[in-house]
């Protein structure tokens, strides 16, 4: 397991190299000119040449890469067009409010969908299975900055049991998670439904039923264990998403987290933000899936890593 971590580990080199150049390419091809913006729309262009010269525009467009690399490997990637405050100030505090809405909705859509998923392979075919399967194609289908809209409406509005905006409170969290999970549960529920109908057939589980066990060993010990491992690649995936899509989520709830910082940094021009945004999400994604690969190893003894 060992060997399999350090390659792994040696292959998010070519990728974060690959989410670089890509990241700086997108910004650079996108149209507007970053000291246009800073400057002002009515700022003489003496001022907007000074502005590109301080931030390094005029140099061609190898060097402007090259340097960009270098603060990515050195960990500094230096301050903020926009505010002038380093971009490690303005990036982590905004990280850590979207990694947390990201934790806890993917908590939220393991519980609901695991639970849903299993009572609904145990009992298939039944009004229970076929209930819990259109509801999960309701979350599949449902937007969520809708199902955010409608929750603000009835608990906040209506009701008044919790607050419409921020983050940080018990009541607060409520309503964002439950908007940002709901579709996340909702493909774990039909994923653990499908692999565990695929499980509960096999020759041991017969034999393990056979044997006398309870039900319950049955299907938590035997059956459970042995659906989980497309589960829990589905899981990786999609906290990836969680934590890039989130955008829409702070947005509806005002969250003042780094979807939201990333989108306004995006029509700021703001390359620095941006670029250490985007690569610090794809060095988390390709940690997560690592993860998800070594539990393959602890779900079954039998795979092989290495």
């Amino acid at each position: 397991m060992f060997q399999f971590i350090v390659r792994r580990l040696f292959q998010l080199i070519p990728v974060l190299l690959g989410v670089t150049i890509l990241v700086f390419s997108l910004m650079h091809l996108s149209p507007g000119n970053p000291a246009h913006i800073i400057a002002g729309e009515s700022a003489p262009e003496s001022t907007v040449q000074q502005i590109e010269e301080r931030l390094g525009l005029n140099d061609p467009i190898p060097v402007q890469y090259a340097n960009f690399l270098k603060d990515v490997v050195t960990l500094d990637f230096g301050n903020s067009w926009r505010t002038s405050l380093p971009v490690s100030t303005e990036l982590w505090p905004k990280f850590w409010v979207t990694f947390e809405l990201a934790i806890y909705s993917t908590i939220f859509s393991i519980f609901l969908g695991l639970i849903a998923g299993i009572i609904s392979a145990v009992r298939q075919y039944s009004v229970a299975d076929v209930s819990i399967m259109l509801v999960a194609l309701f979350g599949l289908s449902m937007p969520n900055f809708w199902l955010g809209l409608m929750l603000m409406q009835w608990f906040s509005i209506n009701l008044g049991w919790l607050p419409p905006t921020g983050w940080g409170t018990p009541e607060q969290i409520i309503m964002p998670v439950f908007t940002l999970g709901t579709m996340g549960a909702a493909v774990i529920a039909r994923m653990t439904r499908s692999s565990m109908l695929d499980v509960i057939t096999q020759d041991y589980i017969r034999t393990a039923r056979a044997k006398g066990l309870k039900e319950k060993v049955v299907i938590y010990r035997h059956a459970l264990k042995n659906a989980l491992i497309p589960v829990v690649t589905v899981v990786g995936l999609q906290f990836g998403g969680l934590l890039a899509g989130a955008v829409l989520t702070e947005s509806v709830f005002a969250i003042n987290g780094m979807g939201k910082l990333v989108v306004d940094r995006i029509l700021a021009r703001d390359f620095p933000v941006v670029q250490a945004a985007v690569l610090v999400m794809a060095v988390v994604f390709v940690f997560v899936n690592l993860i998800v690969d070594v539990s393959y190893k602890f779900l079954n003894k039998r795979i092989d890593l290495d």
